[in-house]
């Protein structure tokens, strides 16, 4: 499947305000690494990929 085009369902996530300024500096570094531009939708969706491949229940 291409990943640029999976469907996303939105969602809320309450997180503290120590976590949102962490999502921003890794989305900065990733943009810097990366040169695309990062969201921080994008830096939890990539955490939680890391996070459920490590345990092998997805690719």
């Amino acid at each position: 499947m291409d990943h640029e085009h999976e469907k996303l369902i939105r969602t809320t996530i309450f997180l503290e305000a120590e976590v949102l300024e962490e999502l921003e500096k890794t989305a900065r570094q990733l943009e810097t690494t990366t040169g695309r531009r990062w969201s921080r939708g994008g830096v939890i969706r990539l955490a939680l990929s890391d996070f459920y491949a490590r345990q092998g229940k997805i690719l």
